[in-house]
């Protein structure tokens, strides 16, 4: 536990550190922080707090920086969050309109890159998978064969399996009529809990043909999760983050890959209101110099995803909480409106 002393000059630290982006000294920290201490008493104090983990001394400077547990105890503790003035409200609400859910869900990422000058990111919700109506088998070659799924609301996916040994036309007629018989009318993962049992009738080299189909036919008809992200450009400019052009690039390489991201995203979902990840704490290594302010938006009181504003560890929290929680608010109103 800090006392009252160490908390006031971490945070005016922290404080001007957000502002100004250089090393913090003790005669700064004497102007900003209003304690009346002498310059040997807050350089004790800083070097108890540094001791602690809570603050770092950069090699180039006789100042300090916060730590990503400095961080962690300012936000937690220390942080005033700001509430946003009503013509920043009426601007947000002015943009996330009852629509359709898709646009509404890239307008609210649009307006957290454009209000945080970082990069803002909405989960979108999952729909439900579709009903199959009819599924084709295709030979291409010795061991490719053409999945070919036809849903029940038309649309038509297609997907090359890769066999341990080729498969006549017969064979391919055979198993193709297996699936639709027993099976048209449910979705992938019905189908996988069904044809568990009837596999176990059926000829070894069968097997391999139908769960490759199954495994194959999930992913193609799958709404796997969506995540729209925008301002991811804004980030170039951060030079928190350009000074190192190849942390850089993981980290728009993670934006592509998606998985690690929604699965951090999705851990919000999971939670009340805002929740704020710092540097290492997302465990994903491309986010280890950047938060993740993020919050879970509602439809018709049940929650289906998720909003967040993705930049530097070094960002103004005390503005950026108030407009992620508003914006998740605000599209929990505005997409279970009739």
């Amino acid at each position: 536990m800090l006392d009252g002393r160490a908390q006031t000059l971490l945070k005016t630290l922290i404080e001007r550190y957000i502002v100004e982006g250089q090393p913090v000294g003790s005669r700064t920290l004497s102007r900003h922080s209003g304690l009346e201490l002498s310059p040997a008493t807050i350089r004790n104090v800083m070097s108890d707090l540094e001791e602690m983990g809570f603050i770092a001394s950069p090699h180039t400077s006789a100042g300090r920086i916060p730590t990503a547990l400095g961080y962690r105890l300012f936000v937690d503790t220390l942080l005033t969050v700001r509430p946003l003035a009503e013509r920043e409200i009426s601007e947000i609400q002015g943009s996330i309109l009852p629509d359709q859910p898709q646009r509404v869900i890239s307008h609210a990422s649009q307006l957290l890159s454009e209000l945080t000058r970082f990069a803002g990111v909405v989960v979108a919700p999952r729909r439900q998978l579709p009903k199959i109506r009819q599924i084709e088998f295709l030979a291409l070659g010795e061991r490719r064969i053409l999945l070919i799924i036809v849903t029940a609301n038309g649309d038509v996916q297609n997907r090359i399996l890769f066999t341990q040994r080729a498969y006549g036309p017969n064979e391919l007629i055979a198993a193709a009529n297996l699936l639709n018989q027993h099976f048209a009318g449910m979705d992938f993962n019905q189908i996988k809990g069904r044809l568990q049992d009837d596999l176990r009738q059926l000829h070894q080299d069968m097997v391999e043909l139908m769960n490759a189909a199954v495994a194959a036919g999930s992913e193609a008809v799958t709404d796997s999760t969506q995540y729209v992200i925008s301002g991811e450009k804004n980030l170039l400019g951060v030079e928190d983050l350009s000074s190192n052009m190849g942390r850089l690039r993981r980290l728009f390489d993670l934006f592509e890959q998606k998985t690690g991201l929604v699965q951090l995203l999705d851990l919000s979902s999971r939670a009340e209101g805002v929740q704020v990840f710092i540097g290492g704490e997302s465990g994903i290594a491309p986010l280890d110099e950047c938060s993740v302010v993020a919050a879970p938006y509602e439809v018709d009181g049940q929650v289906v995803g998720t909003i967040g504003v993705i930049g530097p560890t070094r960002m103004a929290y005390e503005r950026v909480i108030p407009i992620v929680d508003i914006t998740a608010k605000l599209l929990s109103s505005a997409l279970s409106q009739p």
